[in-house]
């Protein structure tokens, strides 16, 4: 594992140096970015960014952060002079002045307590323009079997792996077999930014000459104005979020919250802001270094991860054992990360598993009982003269598990919703009748 760690740092370090020729560098004009103590990258210049360019980009990446938020004071706010704030927002990021807007921060109780800090509106459309430039080019590091937040690839697409993964190992349920599960302390406030910012810059050197898709010859230096994009990287990645952060709320409130649960008790350099677009995407490129290792070192095939919780699935229960101190060990010297021991467990699949909100046994998988519970809570504070669209997210996420039984109980015996529409024949769908008001 030693020798991998130096092999690993090596290897970032060779990625993010030149690495062509003098004959090459005679062919083509290349511009380098100051990586400010990570060395410096040069990519072919193949493709620049015009201004016109980036000001339809930002145009789609304010429709993009607008979604959904269309009724909220800071978007109509935004929105009253959206051209004058897009154009002054292009010319900022054209000159390379852009700078971040203090965040607000507050605490949620969802279903535990968490600490947010939410970006500002101009902020969270540079966000989009970020990830709708390299959030494809760096999935395609990433391994199949990692599942936040990426397209088509979520908390039922884990589920289902990790049943696939259950199943093949133990042999359609004819063998024993264990999942190891192991989660990470305090992740978001933990992650050390310098050292995302060296692995990011390493992924986005290694996939700019790659093909965009297969079959077609167009590289993603040739599509991405990768400049452009490393001067973001730098700005979004290092932004200290609690420099002159607005508290929402009581700040006496905080004292409920664990201090490994704060950015404001994180190491000096480290954390990254729950909540952002862009916390998440690098949330995945930071432990997709834990998933490779994994995967090729230590030959872990039925491994998966969503965010910080990662599981290995073998009929061996030492073999799993034995990981533990491997992994523990990877993450503290590689990531500056730690495990949550009290979370660290072996589980014997013919018991059940829980994981992402269900709980998977021989042939079938049940939701968890913590779901159910907020589901339960959700439906006690329904109101408005429009509960279709709630209830049939409540039906579409139950519909995913054998709850038939449930579903009968919580929507039709606890709740009288039958008075205000009706449900189809397998309870999965929700009508409302027009002009009931609860």
């Amino acid at each position: 594992m030693v020798e991998y760690g130096e092999r690993l740092q090596q290897r970032l370090q060779l990625e993010l140096q030149l690495g062509q020729s003098q004959h090459e560098q005679q062919q083509s004009q290349e511009r380098t970015i100051g990586t400010g103590g990570v060395g410096s990258i040069a990519f072919t210049m193949s493709y620049q960014l015009t201004r016109q360019q980036l000001y339809k980009d930002l145009h789609t990446a304010y429709l993009c952060a607008r979604r959904h938020k269309r009724k909220k004071d800071y978007q109509q706010r935004f929105e009253a002079h959206v051209y004058a704030e897009l154009e002054s927002l292009c010319d900022e990021l054209w000159n390379r002045t852009y700078k971040a807007q203090p965040s607000e921060a507050f605490l949620i109780h969802d279903p535990k307590i968490r600490e947010v800090f939410a970006a500002n509106f101009r902020d969270r459309i540079v966000h989009h323009l970020y990830f709708n430039y390299v959030h494809e080019l760096l999935e395609r590091t990433f391994i199949q079997d990692s599942y936040s937040c990426i397209n088509d690839r979520g908390t039922h697409y884990g589920i289902g792996r990790l049943e696939k993964y259950i199943r093949k190992e133990s042999q359609n349920y004819t063998q024993p077999c264990y999942v190891l599960k192991m989660d990470i302390s305090g992740y978001f406030m933990h992650i050390d930014r310098q050292r995302l910012l060296t692995i990011t810059l390493a992924s986005l050197q290694k996939m700019a000459e790659h093909r965009v898709s297969t079959g077609s010859e167009e590289r993603w230096d040739e599509k991405v104005d990768m400049q452009f994009v490393v001067y973001l990287t730098r700005e979004i990645i290092l932004l200290d979020p609690t420099a002159n952060a607005i508290v929402k709320g009581r700040r006496e409130a905080w004292k409920h919250l664990p201090k490994s649960k704060s950015l404001y008790y994180s190491p000096s350099g480290c954390g990254l802001p729950i909540g952002n677009l862009t916390s998440q995407l690098f949330s995945n490129v930071y432990l997709n270094v834990l998933d490779q290792w994994m995967k090729r070192e230590l030959g872990c095939k039925a491994y998966g991860r969503y965010v910080d919780d990662f599981y290995v699935v073998s009929r061996d229960k030492e073999w799993l054992a034995s990981l533990i101190p491997q992994v523990t060990m990877f993450l503290t010297n590689q990531l500056g990360l730690s495990v949550q021991p009290n979370k660290t467990q072996i589980c014997n699949v013919y018991y059940g598993v829980d994981y992402l909100g269900a709980t998977i046994k021989p042939y079938r998988k049940y939701v968890s009982a913590t779901c159910v519970k907020r589901i339960r809570k959700h439906i006690h504070e329904l109101r408005g003269d429009n509960i279709a669209n709630s209830l049939n997210s409540f039906l579409g996420v139950l519909g995913h598990y054998s709850s038939f039984g449930l579903r009968k109980r919580i929507f039709m015996e606890e709740h009288d919703f039958l008075q205000y529409g009706k449900f189809n024949k397998n309870i999965t769908i929700y009508k409302q009748f027009l002009n009931f008001m609860l």
